[in-house]
């Protein structure tokens, strides 16, 4: 038990550091790597029932910092049944409308129906904790049909208390990697590192940054999260 205590701390110290270097990267990389985008977003999930709830998602990202040059519109619903208080599956729909940037039209250059499916796991090891997201997506962009997979390893560490709880101060840290169903094997890779704040039990917010790699091409992204998890179940 000391030992898995003992492994947990220097990960968790190793952690600390890989955010601050990702937090402060942009900073010297943003002449390299282009301009800097901005994503606002809204996540929620809320209990129906003992086994059911529903996902809800708002996404709108942009091109640039200021939230003037709109990239894309994101739109994502779906049903989780829970297994356990750890392990549940969704199923659900998503709309995405595109913009190029600094187009002169105001409707969207793509835009994109979208079918998923994810299975979503956590464990704890000490403080940390660990949350895997494997996620099946079957898009229609502009009517031609894609398969794509996506796996996510997030880590949830608190900062000034043993979990993560009214009042923590945390840090938020994953690596996504998207695989194409096509030709093309590799779709893109995320890179993502924040801190947050519990307002609540219901409530959260982070404010981090992403870098996103596309083939030879990579971006950084400033994103500011709102989590909304209210119970809609009846007291009894």
């Amino acid at each position: 038990m000391g030992s898995i205590r003992k492994y947990a701390f220097r990960l968790e110290n190793l952690l600390k550091g890989c955010l601050l270097l990702l937090l402060i990267s942009p900073l010297s990389l943003s002449a390299q790597q282009g301009k800097t985008g901005n994503w606002l977003m809204y996540f929620g999930m809320n209990k129906v029932s003992d086994k059911f709830s529903i996902h809800s998602e708002l996404q709108y990202r942009n091109h640039t910092i200021a939230p003037v040059n709109i990239e894309q519109l994101l739109i994502r619903a779906g049903v989780n049944y829970h297994f356990w208080d750890n392990a549940f599956v969704t199923g659900g729909y998503a709309y995405i409308a595109g913009h190029q940037y600094k187009s002169e039209q105001s409707a969207p250059e793509s835009e994109e129906h979208r079918i998923w499916q994810q299975f979503l796991l956590t464990n704890n090891i000490s403080r940390v904790k660990f949350e895997h997201r494997y996620r099946v997506e079957q898009r229609w962009v502009n009517q031609d049909y894609r398969n794509r997979f996506r796996y996510r390893l997030m880590l949830f560490i608190p900062l000034n208390s043993s979990e993560i709880k009214k009042g923590t101060v945390f840090a938020g840290l994953y690596d996504e990697i998207f695989i194409n169903g096509e030709k093309t094997f590799f779709d893109r890779n995320r890179l993502y590192g924040a801190l947050g704040y519990q307002f609540n039990k219901a409530t959260g917010a982070q404010v981090g940054i992403l870098h996103q790699q596309e083939n030879d091409f990579g971006k950084w992204y400033l994103q500011f999260a709102l989590v909304l998890n209210p119970d809609l179940r009846k007291a009894k």
